[in-house]
């Protein structure tokens, strides 16, 4: 590669911000990933998660069954261009049924934005994304939502992010008042007050009026006296006693810098995502297995699977790979390796995401979401790469966690048991759910596993909308899932409970599923051969 074709190379991959939005259900986020694509150009006018039927819904939300539930059950890729950035948002599913999605997809982001309810304060899952988050050491932003409501003491919510999640925290904004007397937010570095006005109605961009904090009467005119003194007490006690800002520990991911505003009235969301972009990172180095450090500026192409999704497009049937490129420039056409299954390929129509939406591309980099169409050959976690690396590149695993519900699942017209596999398989390929098997039976009956039990309603949904097949549904009451790590085992050859199941996962592993807890441990105690292992593996 020449001088050239290398600062080109460079240019493209630090022009590069991806990053995904986590959240609580409701707290904002869809709301606010559809306000970031008005700003980009990438939509003309912004959709309601939660609307009439004639309304225009969320991009992401581009699933029949998001739109009608109001909620985002599996994560969507959107890419868009934005004052020379190039820009690629994960919009991850908030409600905790579908966080399997979550945790995987937010492996492939370099940064996070966490929304909160201005009203709520940190609430469970908000708690559960962050940690995944923070074990990656990622800058993580915090847009506190809903200004327009009546909300909680700003102070107070800093208190319980500092607390909670052991971060500093630095307001890049401060709001004047709320809900009803929501007056604006003032600037911190541009030390500029920022008015508030609900006339456009989430419509269009706001036209926002400037007026600087030393200018006492401009700020009487606009907000009042009352309200100009509690803004100048507030600023007065940041500057004194709040944290400073440091932008390496930013990208470290130790202190969060924090915007206050509301997504649904385009308040304080321009300047948001300016700060944002300003401040995150490029793309970051990813680890392997061996320990290496794969830099986004090395020529040579890799990727690996995040996530994999059947019928994004039901006219073609056609099953998509999500890569995220981790370093160099892919080019469409040219052959590169499949490192788990140990051969190159040609990846047919790489395409740029905008939900369901999708274009051919020519070529991606560094830091760049794709998609390629996947005949079935590609598992969640599997590496790609130009073969100059060899076929030892696998990077640190994604993670998948262990079932909490547990349910049989019955084909219902025996005609057709081609669709109900082939729909099993697929969807369970996608890695949201789990499916086993019982061993030395067929594919009538199966055992399926959930971490959250609206994942069965997308999942028969899906079935017979997808695939045209409908299902019986028995609950069990088993909990614990273990794999077993005993040669050759045979449920047969070992004193069992009789309500243990024995079931056999998609590559073939023998697990059980117990009861709970007391179960497992009387098993290990009654079989000294009896090697078990907790589910949770990285991929």
């Amino acid at each position: 590669m020449d001088d050239k074709a290398l600062q080109d190379l460079r240019a493209q991959i630090q022009r590069r911000r991806t990053f995904a939005i986590i959240s609580h259900p409701d707290a904002g986020k869809t709301t606010l990933t559809e306000k970031l694509l008005l700003y980009g150009g990438a939509i003309q006018s912004a959709g309601s998660v939660k609307g009439k039927q004639s309304d225009r819904h969320a991009t992401s939300d581009w699933m029949e069954i998001e739109r009608q539930r109001g909620i985002s059950v599996t994560s969507s890729v959107l890419q868009f261009e934005y004052q020379g950035f190039c820009i690629n948002i994960l919009d991850t599913p908030g409600h905790q049924d579908f966080s399997e999605d979550t945790y995987r997809t937010l492996m492939a982001a370099d940064s996070a934005i966490m929304v909160i309810d201005a009203a709520k304060g940190i609430e469970p899952q908000t708690r559960k994304l962050f940690q995944v988050v923070s074990r990656r050491g990622i800058p993580i932003f915090t847009f506190i939502n809903k200004m327009d409501r009546e909300a909680r003491d700003p102070f107070a919510l800093l208190d319980e992010l500092e607390t909670e999640f052991g971060i500093e925290t630095y307001p890049m904004n401060w709001p004047v008042s709320c809900g009803a007397t929501f007056k604006g937010v003032y600037d911190r570095p541009a030390r500029r007050l920022l008015t508030y006005g609900d006339y456009h109605g989430g419509a269009k961009k706001l036209e926002e009026i400037s007026a600087d904090i030393s200018d006492t009467a401009r700020l009487d005119d606009l907000i009042g006296a009352h309200f100009r003194q509690e803004l100048l007490d507030s600023v007065e006690l940041l500057d004194g006693a709040g944290a400073e800002f440091d932008l390496e520990q930013v990208h470290r991911g130790r202190l969060s810098p924090v915007f206050f505003g509301s997504a649904l009235h385009n308040f304080g969301v321009e300047e948001f995502l300016e700060c944002f972009l300003k401040f995150t990172t490029t793309p970051l180095p990813r680890r392997t297995t061996e320990g290496e450090e794969i830099d986004p500026l090395d020529t040579r192409f890799s990727a690996f699977v995040f996530k994999i999704q059947a019928n994004m497009n039901r006219a073609h049937r056609d099953r998509i790979s999500f890569l995220r490129i981790c370093s160099g420039r892919f080019e469409r056409g040219k052959e590169y390796l499949h490192v788990q299954g140990e051969k190159t390929l040609r990846l047919a129509q790489p395409q740029q995401m905008m939900a369901q939406e999708r274009d051919i591309i020519d070529e991606a980099y560094a830091g760049d979401i794709i998609g390629v169409f996947d005949p079935g050959v590609f598992s969640i976690g599997d590496s790609i790469c130009d073969s100059a690396f060899g076929n030892t590149l696998r990077f640190t695993g994604i993670p998948t966690f262990a079932p909490e519900h547990f349910a049989v699942v019955e084909q219902i017209d025996s005609m057709k048991r081609k669709q109900f596999a082939k729909g099993m398989t697929e969807i369970a390929q996608e890695g949201a759910i789990q499916i086993f098997f019982y061993p030395n039976a067929g594919m009538e009956q199966v055992v399926v596993g959930v971490v959250g039990v609206l994942q069965y309603d997308v999942l028969k949904f899906r079935m017979k909308s997808e695939y045209g097949v409908e299902f019986r549904q028995r609950d069990l009451p088993h909990e614990l899932i273990r794999r077993v790590r005993t040669p050759n085992f045979n449920a047969s050859d070992f004193n069992l409970p009789s309500d243990v199941l024995w079931v056999r996962d998609v590559r073939g592993r023998d697990l059980l599923v117990f009861n709970g807890q007391w179960t497992v441990r009387w098993a290990e105690d009654k079989n000294d051969n009896l090697e078990l292992a907790e589910f949770y593996e990285e991929i």
